[in-house]
């Protein structure tokens, strides 16, 4: 396939205006002779997104173990732009998370999906008081020997694996477990200074910044002064109702290219307002915005595209928040040889976006990927 006269992302992080030729990898990117199989004439060509945190979509969750809604997820993904993804579990008992581990370690990209690069591991070793939407009585202090037997289910595919830091055995699992997989800081009461503890331990970044966790005050920074001053990454949730634009604004300023974009999207994701459930309890969604009765968030509704396309419009350089949601994170979960940029030997995972953003064509493994029916 030959793409022509599109604005592509380069690995200089910067629009240029070039050709690319590719099969299942890229080829040759530059001047190309030939007639183009695309004319992207007046479009952006860049990296396919790659979504390292995200529960599900379509109506399916990857915490139920089920190929068919994996699947499916896939397919929504790769309508929606998000060429690569992690599948993220909840808080769970243990039989229910092998069972969900297995399920991804497993998965095979179906035609027209989006590649699974592994597991995101949100809980069970969160905080009771910054549980958010995972269930309160499933919670547990870090446990290593269960996360090993997790690990194994899912063929060692856990890729991060949420910690809150001042839980008991929080300091002995953060330094064994972040030598096979990322820790990421997370649903925690932590202070500052327990915070950095744990980033001198191993851990590495921070889940969905400022959301289940302490804020950033002017003499209590928390997690979020800690993330910054041990120069690790932030996952940021741009919906609008996670975080306010100013303060999306705030953190690429401070963080610039530490910042991963995320969805963090639950199985509501791509259906209308209504009434739905998680693990048995309602969920209201209403105008894009899913929350438990008492108020609380339950996730987010969005693509990454979307989170993309609103932080461009809150005035993030487009080129920054490109890196964000394909670089960046391909960075973070140690895929980045071969995806999340636009160079000679990797996979030909593409978008073509119009002057607007709004997805014209997902390219995956040098196919274009066909409309299906979600």
């Amino acid at each position: 396939m030959l793409i022509k006269n599109g604005r592509v992302f380069t690995s200089r992080n910067s629009f240029e205006e070039l050709d690319i030729r590719l099969e299942q990898d890229i080829l040759e990117i530059g001047s190309i002779e030939g007639p183009p199989d695309i004319d992207a004439q007046g479009c952006y060509v860049i990296p396919g997104l790659i979504d390292v945190h995200t529960h599900g979509a379509a109506g399916c969750d990857a915490g139920d173990g089920s190929a068919e809604g994996l699947a499916a997820m896939s397919r929504y993904y790769a309508q929606n732009g998000v060429t690569t993804f992690c599948a993220a579990t909840m808080t769970h008992k243990e039989e229910k998370l092998e069972r969900a581990l297995r399920a991804i370690g497993e998965f095979e990209r179906p035609e027209n999906g989006s590649h699974c690069a592994g597991v995101y591991l949100e809980g069970p070793f969160l905080s009771f008081e910054k549980r958010g939407a995972h269930a309160a009585e499933y919670l547990l202090a870090p446990d290593i020997e269960l996360f090993e037997r997790l690990n194994r289910a899912s063929g060692n595919k856990v890729k991060i694996v949420a910690v809150a830091p001042e839980l008991p055995r929080a300091a002995g699992f953060i330094k064994h477990v972040s030598q096979s997989c990322r820790v990421s800081i997370a649903h925690t009461t932590a202070d500052y200074d327990t915070a950095m503890r744990a980033i001198n331990l191993g851990a590495s970044q921070v889940t969905h910044l400022f959301n289940g966790m302490n804020g950033f005050l002017h003499r209590e920074p928390g997690p979020a002064g800690a993330a910054l001053d041990g120069g690790i990454d932030v996952e940021l949730i741009c919906d609008g109702f996670h975080i306010h634009p100013s303060v999306v604004r705030g953190v690429f300023a401070m963080f610039k290219d530490r910042v991963l974009m995320i969805s963090d999207s639950l199985k509501w994701a791509g259906l209308p307002d209504g009434s739905y459930e998680l693990d048995g309890r309602p969920v209201t969604v209403k105008g894009g915005r899913a929350a438990l009765p008492d108020g609380t968030l339950a996730g987010s509704c969005i693509s990454l595209l979307q989170a993309l396309q609103n932080v461009v419009a809150w005035g993030i350089p487009l080129e920054q928040a490109v890196a964000s949601a394909t670089i960046l994170p391909a960075r973070a979960i140690g895929i980045d040889n071969s995806f999340g940029s636009i160079e000679v030997g990797k996979r030909a995972d593409l978008l073509i976006l119009d002057s607007r953003l709004s997805l014209v064509k997902t390219v995956i493994d040098g196919r274009v990927v066909e409309p299906v029916h979600l």
